[in-house]
């Protein structure tokens, strides 16, 4: 399958089987995560691999009971490495971990006007975030074209799957990416028309 197919052929899987999925592909899926770009090459990203019941069903439980996050027989958890951006990114951690819940949009409204005018807490969130969708993007691809099914998993709640799964300090949970073989072939949903996303 090539690279246009996989784009064209994935979907959102919701009902995962219960084969195991090779530790050779799945290799070969955080790879495609490894090579991505990310801003001035941070490679900003941390991502845990689940595949403990327990484990999965915890998360399910922070994903508010959805169902198919505990079923996919993997679960990769993908996080923001804020270390990456050294002392800036420490600083923007500090404000996110003031109980501030990891949504971009509260995110921004707590880090702006930051005194220090070398100090840019919008971008460090801006650029980790983008840094780890793209890695994430670069999974589902690889996935597809290697038979496998995912969904981008947003909600949830972030504290409660670190500290499931005991993150170390500097990571923040950006999304949870299920991984399994489908049981599901969903159909294509419907997407704009090409002149009405191209600006002329």
């Amino acid at each position: 399958m090539d690279v246009f197919e996989a784009i064209a052929s994935r979907r959102s899987i919701r009902k995962y089987k219960s084969e195991p999925v090779p530790q050779e592909l799945l290799d070969k899926v955080l790879e495609a995560a490894r090579i991505a770009p990310s801003t001035s090459n941070t490679q900003s990203w941390k991502f845990m691999v689940v595949t403990d019941p327990d484990k999965r069903k915890k998360i399910r439980d922070s994903a508010f009971g959805q169902r198919f996050v505990e079923q996919a027989p993997v679960v990769i958890v993908c996080c923001v490495d804020f270390e990456a951006f050294k002392d800036r990114g420490r600083q923007t951690l500090k404000l996110v971990m003031r109980g501030v819940r990891p949504s971009m949009e509260m995110i921004l409204r707590s880090v702006r006007g930051g005194k220090d005018k070398d100090f840019d807490p919008e971008r460090v969130v801006i650029n980790g975030t983008m840094n780890v969708t793209i890695a994430v993007e670069h999974m589902i691809i690889a996935a597809e074209a290697l038979g496998l099914g995912t969904c981008w998993v947003r909600a949830f709640d972030p504290v409660a799957v670190a500290e499931t799964l005991s993150l170390p300090e500097g990571m923040v949970v950006l999304s949870l990416l299920p991984l399994g073989y489908p049981d599901e072939k969903p159909k294509p949903r419907p997407r704009k028309a090409m002149e009405e996303i191209v600006i002329p």
